[in-house]
């Protein structure tokens, strides 16, 4: 089999943003090669910005290498600084909760990997919110209030 190579230039990307606080662009290294159980993405975070929400996955397991650029990686056990040459990984769980900020003044550029389980639920432990994912034909992709909850039996006729 070739091995399939892609260069950050050509490959799959998705710019982001939400409010003053949130903003990237994901440059989709693991997807345009057609990885199956590796998932690997090359984030790009402008200064005084997260890439994503405080939030841990439930069914995967992800790990960061950073390029170039300062930040701070928020975990469950605190906050720590993060540079060039940096590793860190978040188990499954709320022991590998994790957020990255750039506190640098320049781009933040970081590659994270991560398992490539399906289905997956994330929780946002900081808004309440539980995401469930999905990539089964038909699968749900959803994002749910912490406390909506429903008895099993709702809904169901005899």
């Amino acid at each position: 089999m070739t091995p399939r190579v892609v260069n950050e230039d050509d490959a799959e990307s998705v710019e982001r943003s939400h409010g003053k606080k949130f903003a990237s662009r994901d440059i989709e290294l693991g997807l345009t090669t057609g990885s199956e159980k590796l998932g690997c993405t090359l984030y790009e975070v402008p200064p005084e910005h997260s890439a994503a929400p405080y939030h841990y996955h439930t069914a995967n397991e992800e790990a960061l290498y950073v390029l170039t650029g300062t930040g701070t990686l928020r975990t469950k056990s605190g906050e720590v600084e993060i540079s060039k040459g940096d590793y860190a990984t978040f188990l499954a769980g709320d022991v590998g909760a994790h957020q990255v900020t750039n506190t640098s003044d320049v781009t933040l550029r970081y590659l994270c990997f991560s398992t490539m389980r399906d289905p997956e639920v994330l929780v946002y432990p900081d808004s309440g919110k539980i995401g469930v994912r999905g990539e089964a034909p038909g699968a749900p992709n959803k994002n749910l209030r912490e406390d909506a909850e429903l008895d099993y039996w709702e809904g169901e006729t005899s």
